[in-house]
């Protein structure tokens, strides 16, 4: 369903089933940004984030989740995730997406 938000404004997409296969994504392409999920199996998106973000600490990772509870949110903020975005507000990643490639040097909040 993300991939439908963000299909038309990047030329690029390359999705993974699980954390282990997002993070030799990452190290062997080092896209401009990544856009993860929590509930994965058998490492989990934040697992993943925290394994990327060790080795690469300028990624740009941003959570999105269909767990909406502050602890979830403030934990993935807190271990530095870009931003975090509810699966039910995916015009939010669109628009984190737009602004990524806008100015892909800056921080996305």
């Amino acid at each position: 369903m993300v991939r439908s938000m963000i299909e038309d404004i990047d030329s690029e997409i390359i999705e993974c089933a699980d954390g282990a296969a997002a993070i030799a994504i990452y190290e062997s392409l080092k896209p401009d940004f990544v856009l993860m999920d929590i509930n994965m199996q058998p490492i989990d998106g934040l697992t993943a984030l925290r394994t990327i973000l060790e080795k690469y600490p300028d990624a740009r990772i941003v959570i999105v989740s269909q767990h909406q509870d502050a602890r979830t949110r403030s934990t993935a903020l807190a271990m530095g995730a870009r931003a975090f975005v509810g699966k039910e507000d995916l015009m939010s990643v669109r628009e984190l997406v737009e602004e990524a490639i806008r100015k892909p040097a800056t921080h996305i909040d």
